[in-house]
């Protein structure tokens, strides 16, 4: 990517010159060690990275503390809109002698020459300006998944990100530091997942924003802010958004719902259970995007179910693959005979969605959330994250176990791979440039979903070719004024 481009650009081509880093993940995804090379930063009398928290409260609270727990990591800094929150003040008492601030501007202003890295654990839709900021004054970034909002974002983010190779920057699909990362990895290598055509992917648990009334047909009226937040902290929370009225099906934590804040199930889960199918099968972008059910579809929130096929054609001597994503409590996918006969294991480190613990052995008892990859000789059942691969039904499980390769345990978690990376000593596992790509497929989705139609997409120029108005949905609405300089 040897050109700037601009908004006005993008809407014009609807996307990039291709690249593989960018385009598909293929530069990286055969390597060792896949990610952006580790950067060495300027350490302090502790050799640890220098690190400001953006969101500290529920998951920013969580990562929060994998950082500080990690050992490797010196908390200079917090950054909340809302710091009075419980959730907030916990993390705040963890770390007392760091700096507190609600904006993360006048944060940079102030520290930018103390800090090193950031971690960004706000809602989607405000990761892109934080971390562009963040990028543009040369610190490597933490952001959770998944990575940001629009299609254009992650070009921008991903564009950055390889421009200045000296910054880390890693997504939050904690699993890809962990035991699926490096068995999928082994096993493709070794041939025993090839010819992969094609996967059902799933999130049935329950989440927290279904019980609003599924017909919406306007914005929740604006209520009292919270304690200890002022206009100006909401107008900061807002970022690059059109301007809302606080509510508190917003916030905290309720953003996810809405289309104009989050990226629903598919962005909150995908992350989770697609990042080794995408990165290691080189899948790159779709051809076409399909909506096959959708349950309550309206303007503002997301449905209460909805099935979503995406089509990847064949890249080099893999065939095509389909892959087919199911969401909602009671919109469940067809499993193979055989489903039942091996127990998927857990990642027992991460909550399963609900909140509900999972009841081993599976028993005809479908997971919350996981995977089928379905190949040409054999097919494989997933969890979700760090969670290995079986081969089902049991019976080829028993005939293929001696033939299975062995592989490395992980040499660090997600949080300590990226603060070794910063260190020099590890390479990141999901850069920018791995993930961004994952992230424009779950904006298309999105896209097709709220369009309710088939989309077809070309791969080379990045544009929605039979919907004007979706592949204007590539670049969403401009932001708000004062939050341009970001784009440009």
């Amino acid at each position: 990517m040897a050109h700037k481009v601009t908004r006005l650009d993008f809407l014009k081509t609807a996307g990039l010159a291709t690249t593989g880093a960018i385009i598909g993940g293929k530069a990286s995804a055969n390597t060792p060690e896949a990610g952006s090379s580790p950067a060495i930063v300027s350490k302090g009398p502790s050799g640890k990275v220098n690190l400001a928290l953006i969101g500290i409260a529920n998951q920013g609270a969580s990562d929060a503390r994998q950082f500080i727990n990690s050992g490797l990591a010196n908390i200079v800094a917090v950054c909340d809109v809302d710091l009075d929150s419980q959730g907030s003040q916990e993390t705040i008492k963890l770390v007392p002698k760091a700096k507190q601030f609600r904006d993360f501007r006048v944060m940079f202003d102030k520290m930018a020459g103390d800090i090193d890295a950031v971690q960004v654990a706000i809602p989607d839709f405000a990761h892109f300006p934080v971390c562009m900021a963040a990028m543009q004054l040369g610190k490597s970034v933490y952001v959770e998944k998944p990575m940001t909002r629009t299609f254009y974002e992650a070009e921008l983010m991903a564009q950055m990100a390889q421009k200045n190779p000296k910054l880390v920057t890693q997504v939050g699909n904690q699993g890809h530091s962990g035991e699926n990362y490096f068995q999928f990895r082994a096993w493709k290598e070794a041939g025993i997942i090839k010819d992969v055509t094609s996967v059902t992917a799933f999130m049935n648990g329950s989440r927290r924003w279904h019980p609003y009334d599924p017909n919406i047909t306007r914005f929740p009226e604006a209520q009292p802010l919270p304690k200890g937040m002022t206009e100006k902290d909401w107008d900061t929370w807002l970022t690059t958004a059109a301007y809302h009225d606080f509510n508190e099906k917003y916030h905290p934590g309720n953003w996810r719902g809405w289309y104009d804040f989050g990226l629903g199930a598919l962005g909150d889960w995908g992350a989770h259970i697609l990042d080794t199918i995408h990165e290691f099968l080189d899948l790159g972008l779709p051809y076409e995007i399909e909506p096959l059910h959708v349950v309550n579809l309206n303007d503002y929130f997301f449905p209460l179910e909805s099935t979503i096929k995406f089509r990847f054609p064949s890249r080099g001597d893999m065939p095509p693959v389909d892959i087919t994503w199911y969401d909602g409590v009671k919109n469940i996918p067809p499993v193979p005979d055989g489903y039942f006969s091996v127990d998927a294991t857990v990642d027992n480190t991460i909550p399963p969605p609900g909140g509900v613990p999972q009841q081993k052995p599976v028993q005809q008892r479908m997971p919350g959330a996981g995977k089928i990859i379905y190949t040409k000789e054999l097919t494989f059942k997933g969890g979700t994250h760090s969670a290995p691969l079986v081969i089902i039904p049991a019976e080829k499980a028993k005939e293929m176990a001696p033939k299975l390769p062995k592989y490395p345990e992980s040499p660090s978690n997600h949080y300590e791979n990226f603060l070794k990376a910063c260190l020099g000593e590890e390479k990141s596992r999901s850069p920018f440039q791995t993930f961004a790509p994952l992230a424009q497929i779950f904006s298309l989705g999105i896209i097709a979903l709220r369009r309710n139609r088939k989309l077809i997409f070309n791969r080379e120029t990045k544009e929605i070719v039979n919907d004007k108005f979706a592949n204007s949905m590539l670049t969403d609405r401009p932001p708000r004024k004062g939050w341009e300089s970001y784009y440009i």
